[in-house]
């Protein structure tokens, strides 16, 4: 049986170590003084910034519902264009890295590429946890004129699924920051241009 604790995004704890040579020679704590942060590296840091400020947000609203700060239907028309936000920024982004940036990435450093398959591969799990959450998220909208009880088993229901989307979330954007800005701060922007 094979060991995917280092591959799997739900069981590993960061990239395995033969596709973290780049991120060793540019550690996170040099990113902000590089000269070639600007561009695309900044512009990938501020996308995946915002991700996890709106995850943030929609983690704290349904906490914020949960315990009575507020209405259901103050929260409904909060929470419902946010998630809106969220889930098609989050789906558009991952189809423009799997099929330009991604490719670009690996064919410019060969030995990057597992890594970017298992991003590829984290999208897949990402995509269903973004069909459960907004499963999750309309059930419980739904049920924002029934019964306080209902209503709470759904607002716990979607809680759960946010919860794993976030931190599935939380993870993959460290991995992916972890290849692709230190790839980036090495190369340049060149690095997507066609070769």
């Amino acid at each position: 049986m094979t060991d995917r604790s280092d591959t799997d995004l739900k069981l590993r704890a960061g990239l395995p170590d033969d596709l973290r040579f780049l991120v060793e020679k540019y550690p996170r704590s040099d990113w902000s003084v590089h000269d070639n942060i600007g561009g695309m590296a900044g512009f990938w840091l501020q996308r995946h910034g915002m991700f996890r400020e709106v995850g943030a947000m929609l983690t704290t609203g349904i906490a914020d519902y949960r315990e009575g700060r507020k209405s259901a239907s103050d929260f409904a028309q909060w929470f419902a264009p946010r998630l809106n936000f969220f889930l098609g920024n989050l789906d558009g982004h991952h189809n423009v890295e799997d099929q330009h940036y991604f490719p670009a990435f690996a064919k410019a450093e060969a030995r990057l590429k597992r890594g970017f398959d298992i991003l590829d591969r984290d999208h897949h799990q990402i995509h269903e946890a973004l069909g459960l959450n907004a499963e999750t998220a309309n059930f419980f909208l739904r049920t924002l004129r029934e019964s306080e009880d209902r209503q709470r088993f759904a607002a716990d229901a979607y809680a759960d699924a946010n919860q794993s989307l976030v931190a599935m979330l939380a993870r993959h954007l460290d991995d992916e920051e972890d290849l692709i800005i230190p790839l980036i701060l090495d190369r340049g922007d060149a690095v997507l241009e066609p070769h």
